[in-house]
């Protein structure tokens, strides 16, 4: 009869202490898990807000800054829900530093993309919309994240490039300016008339509204050749008219050259016999 009385006064005693833990912790459970879902829905609208707001002014530093910043707000709202359920803070934050060392160690890498996204970001090479050339690519570039860079070239391929590769490599962008010079080379036979090749051109170029009268085009002979001479043409255009202007010049002036008798000569050879009497 004692055993029994003692178990229950035991059981009624572990009872007693698990309904104060209860009565303790689940409010502070509770009204964590509230700022926790609340916490994470105003983010994500804030988040949100500066991505509508950003994104008209400025495409290029949006998605890096609203990456940032939410990851930091995220952060620091588990760092007080941790808090509010008792967890030390302290400890906490001396856990999450020794295991962000660690990480960063590890991470080198995507360390050095993230501060090469911040020095594109500073500096401005290039932005959304434009069109550049590195690490072998050539695209529009779409989207500057935190770590990297997302390009979509021509013939629909999307490129993804580090960030680090792109602040510490050299890269060209393409469409910087609003004008380009559009560089092309006709080759004439030596006994063609260079002036009347010379002219066939400019009147093709000057009939082509999509080049520029200024700067003035540039048609001069720019190389005698082993088979013909090279008469180069600089015209300027815009800079999204470039290469079509290219592409149809090339038809053109073949077309021109035809019927005005102009020869386009390939590669020969002479080649001489000699008939040795023995």
């Amino acid at each position: 009869m004692e055993d029994l009385l003692g178990a229950n006064g035991r059981a009624s005693e572990l009872m007693d202490q698990a309904i104060g833990l209860v009565m303790t912790y689940a409010p502070k459970v509770l009204l964590a898990i509230v700022t926790l879902i609340i916490g994470l829905w105003l983010i994500n609208r804030f988040v949100g807000v500066l991505d509508s707001k950003l994104g008209k002014k400025d495409p290029t530093l949006n998605k890096f800054l609203c990456g940032l910043i939410g990851a930091i707000l995220k952060i620091l709202l588990f760092i007080s829900v941790a808090s509010m359920v008792g967890i030390a803070t302290t400890s906490f934050i001396a856990i999450i530093g020794a295991a962000g060392l660690a990480v960063g160690l590890a991470l080198q890498g995507s360390l050095g993309n993230f501060a090469g996204g911040v020095l594109i970001l500073i500096f401005k090479p290039f932005k959304v919309g434009d069109t550049i050339e590195a690490q072998g690519y050539l695209g529009a570039v779409r989207e500057i994240s935190i770590l990297y860079t997302i390009v979509d070239t021509f013939d629909n391929r999307r490129i993804v490039i580090p960030n680090g590769s792109l602040s510490n490599a050299t890269l060209v962008n393409v469409s910087f300016y609003d004008t380009r010079r559009c560089d092309m080379t006709f080759g004439i036979a030596y006994g063609d008339d260079i002036d009347k090749a010379r002219a066939v051109i400019k009147q093709l170029l000057d009939e082509d509204d999509r080049v520029l009268a200024e700067p003035e085009p540039r048609i001069s002979v720019g190389s005698l050749g082993d088979n013909s001479v090279n008469i180069i043409v600089r015209p300027w255009t815009k800079t999204d008219d470039l290469w079509p202007v290219y592409w149809d010049m090339h038809e053109r002036v073949k077309k021109a050259f035809d019927k005005e008798g102009i020869t386009i000569p390939f590669p020969q050879r002479d080649v001489h016999v000699y008939n040795h009497a023995e």
